[in-house]
């Protein structure tokens, strides 16, 4: 044997690159590698971006950006399967994305993605080629793609895939092209009825719903509803509603029965066999009256379930709904105007309506058909709530007119309904003010009355709505409506009890309106609905408040307690504390009262009319002096001089005094010629402490200085600073009688007091108060006491971060010590207020 020698190992060729392998991380270089010419490569790039544009939509426009679509497209035909696979995988989540559905347009790769679906290729490439044509099909124009490029059969082929995914996906795609007549006829011609009836047995809900959806489509036609009746597919629709366990799919299933029963022989078949039922979906080809009829009821019975009317609204049940009302069937319009009310209540649906359904609507409330106005009342009803865009809809058609006509219809449906469109509608303040020229209060007059408890109901939801404004509110004042408005609060039904306490809240915005309120017992009937825990409400409580606050006299006399927001204006009166179970007369009526001996009623009026002046009142510019107060201030420049030549007047000044006397010996109030409107007695005294605190007191900066100084001047006009130890001797009850036997009235107005006690006081503080807008309360207390209180602000007690302590409250003194401030709480304010 000879010698064995070692075979020496060859190099590898120089020119071989050797295995590299690297970590990359961005998308940018993995989408380069679509470039690349090795398959390997390719499938590792197509699986790196096809886990990178699962991660979200951001990343799928990233990818956009990168331009990885393009080469991605050329992969679809690719020789090797795993990076074909790969591609098609990719297309099948990026096609969700609308631009990349775009790109893919303008590429026209349909053709390349159809070609996936041939039955050589694995499950896979088909469930992910069906997935993009699926989201493609969406848009018209992918539709139009892949029906040109024959997407139609093989689709229609995997039907019968034993992989759900590729049925759900096919089926998706077949319902979405199917929405185009052409494809529906292409479909009849495949029959493509068999297979997607079989899916229907499937056990995944969505291939059953789809299926469903898309034999709604393709039964508009004659043809394929001919097909289906012929493949048994109406007994599996049958068994779909019979089985609960199927609700999910009724409405579907329904919406395909419907479709059928457009075909008599059809309709026939189903009587006969006790399988038609009246809850339909819709007849949107049918021209026969009851096939009309009954597929409205049949939507309107469904469309109350929030997911039907959105199924509805997305087979554009809206359009057959508006075509069913120009019927000549008056039992079509009821029934098409009941089906748009229950659709309403989508918002899609409502938009939808708003030009198409409401014109026709409005047309519909003049009918002669009592029940076709209530019906076409009840869609506008539902059309116009929550949607001001419904409502001027309903106002551009002419809908005010018929409506306010029928508030007085026989049919309480059709009132309820009317008054609900119209308070929709005044929710908006120009087509309110349309509402109130057509003399809407006096058409509410009639449901105001009704026994009805939801005529009522609406009827005082429309007074509040429309109550907005002083005209509005006086014509109901003026034709009666408010004295029905009241007896509502009596109701025991919530609801009404609810609304009329609206109604009543809004109508007691102005004062005569509040009295007037007051006058029927409003205020009683609310007072007791607040004292009960179950019918009290929120209106109820406000409507109370609002009617104390609107009339200020009542409230004083009924509270004791006006606040610094309750402003005195010209016509308050204090009539004292009211007794219970008693009513405050209206300041007319006291004032044509025969004189009495009860307690003087104490009028505020910075107005006055010439008749008054007339008859005896002086002017308020009259220079005239009083040796208790005069028309001097102790403010005004002329007082101290004023004061100075008091002493040697003698005779003159008793000259003087007894012209004052006459002046005031002034006629009796009450006779006026009953020819000349009423006004309140004139006050010109009290005109003049206006203009003086005005021009004196109101251009202080310091509220302080301000309340002291309209203190001292109060006091002044009333009889100055008092002791306590001669109040008794005051004798302010004397000077009141005289004023009453002088003016001849039980009403006597503030300017004329010059011996005034703590009632009078107060009462004149903070009426000129309120005119300058120095805030202050007023309120009453025990043996003729009353007193203003007044937030002011301590700096002196500012923290240490400089925050301002709560302003602290203060009695202002106006009879001992004029001007003074008692800190409430103090010896001192309880002395003032009780002592």
């Amino acid at each position: 044997m000879g010698k064995k020698i070692k075979k020496e190992v060859e190099p590898p060729p120089k020119d071989v690159f050797d295995p590299l392998t690297i970590e990359i991380k961005k998308a940018a270089t993995v989408v380069l590698m679509l470039n690349s010419p090795e398959e390997e490569i390719l499938a590792k790039a197509c699986e790196a971006i096809y886990k990178f544009a699962l991660k979200g939509e951001e990343n799928k426009a990233t990818l956009l950006e990168l331009g990885a679509v393009e080469p991605l497209t050329k992969l679809l035909t690719h020789k090797d399967k795993v990076v074909r696979r790969n591609a098609t995988m990719i297309f099948g989540i990026l096609t969700s994305n609308s631009d990349v559905k775009k790109l893919l347009r303008e590429l026209e790769v349909m053709n390349s993605v159809i070609a996936q679906l041939a039955p050589e290729e694995e499950v896979v490439i088909h469930e992910f080629a069906s997935l993009c044509l699926a989201n493609m099909s969406v848009e018209y124009t992918g539709k139009v793609q892949i029906f040109e490029h024959g997407g139609l059969k093989p689709l229609i082929r995997l039907l019968s895939s034993p992989d759900p995914d590729v049925k759900k996906n096919s089926i998706e795609c077949i319902y979405n092209l199917v929405q185009d007549f052409q494809c529906r006829t292409t479909l009849q011609e495949l029959n493509a009825i068999p297979p997607i009836l079989e899916l229907l047995k499937s056990e995944y809900p969505i291939i059953q719903l789809l299926a469903l959806k898309t034999l709604g489509v393709i039964t508009c036609d004659k043809e394929s509803r001919t097909m289906l009746k012929d493949n048994q597919g109406l007994d599996q629709l049958t068994k779909i509603l019979e089985a609960k366990e199927l609700n999910d799919l009724h409405v579907e299933a329904l919406s395909v029965i419907a479709n059928c029963l457009e075909d008599m022989d059809t309709m026939v078949l189903m009587q006969q066999t006790g399988d038609l039922k009246k809850l339909l979906s819709f007849a949107e080809n049918s021209t026969i009256p009851d096939i009309q009829k009954n597929a409205a009821k049949a939507i309107t019975k469904a469309a109350y379930d929030p997911k039907n009317r959105k199924f509805f609204h997305e087979q554009e049940v809206e359009k057959c709904l508006v075509t069913l009302l120009g019927s000549d069937s008056e039992e079509t319009k009821i029934a098409a105007a009941q089906a748009i009310s229950a659709m309403s209540e989508n918002s899609s649906s409502k938009d939808f309506f708003n030009t198409q359904g409401i014109p026709q609507i409005v047309q519909l409330l003049r009918s002669d058909n009592e029940e076709v106005r209530e019906a076409a009342a009840l869609a506008l009803a539902n059309l116009t709530t929550r949607s001001p865009a419904n409502a001027n809809a309903a106002a551009e058609a002419d809908a005010i007119a018929p409506l306010i006509n029928i508030l007085s219809s026989k049919r309480d449906g059709a009132i309820a309904n009317a008054a609900t469109v119209l308070t929709n509608m005044a929710i908006q303040e120009p087509l309110r003010s349309v509402i109130q020229s057509h003399e809407v209060m006096h058409a509410l007059l009639g449901p105001l009355h009704s026994t009805n408890t939801v005529v009522q109901s609406t009827a005082a939801f429309t007074v509040a709505a429309t109550a907005c404004d002083m005209e509005a509110r006086n014509e109901l004042r003026n034709c009666g409506g408010l004295e029905p408005l009241t007896e509502l609060l009596h109701s025991k039904n919530d609801e009404v009890r609810r609304n009329a306490s609206w109604a009543v809240m809004v109508c007691a915005s102005d004062e005569l309106t509040a009295v007037e309120l007051y006058r029927l017992g409003a205020l009683d009937i609310l007072e007791e609905i607040n004292l009960s825990v179950s019918r009290k409400n929120k209106f109820s409580e406000a409507a109370y408040n609002k009617l104390l606050n609107n009339n200020l006299s009542l409230k004083y006399s009924q509270t004791g307690y006006l606040s610094s927001s309750n402003i005195i204006t010209d016509g308050f009166y204090d009539c004292g504390r009211k007794n219970p179970g008693t009513k405050l007369l209206p300041l007319k009526e006291l004032c044509l009262q025969e004189l009495n001996d009860h307690r003087a009623i104490l009028l505020v009026n910075s107005k006055f009319d010439t008749f008054h002046f007339s008859a005896g009142f002086g002017s308020p510019t009259e220079e005239k002096s009083e040796p208790t107060s005069g028309r001097n201030t102790v403010l005004s420049r002329g007082a101290a001089k004023e004061k100075g030549s008091r002493k040697g007047r003698g005779k003159k000044e008793e000259e003087k005094v007894k012209e004052e006397e006459e002046v005031l010996a002034v006629p009796k109030l009450t006779e006026s010629s009953p020819d000349k409107e009423w006004y309140p007695p004139p006050d010109p005294e009290f005109c003049v402490y206006v203009y003086e605190v005005t021009k004196s007191i109101l251009p202080i900066i310091n509220i302080k200085d301000q309340i002291e100084a309209l203190a001292k001047y109060v006091a002044d006009k009333m009889g100055g600073k008092i002791s306590k130890e001669k109040l008794s001797d005051f004798s302010w009850e004397l000077h009141i009688s005289e004023l009453k036997f002088q003016l001849k009235s039980n009403v006597i107005p503030i300017g004329y007091i010059k011996k005034g006690i703590f009632y009078h006081r107060a009462l004149l503080f903070k009426a000129l108060a309120d005119k300058i807008g120095v805030g202050c309360c007023l309120v009453r207390g025990e043996y003729s006491r009353a007193w203003n209180e007044v937030r002011l602000l301590n700096e002196a007690r500012k923290g240490i971060i400089g925050r301002l302590p709560p302003p602290e409250e203060y009695i202002v003194d106006l009879m001992f010590h004029p001007g003074a401030l008692l800190k409430l709480g103090s010896r001192e304010a309880d002395l003032y207020r009780f002592l």
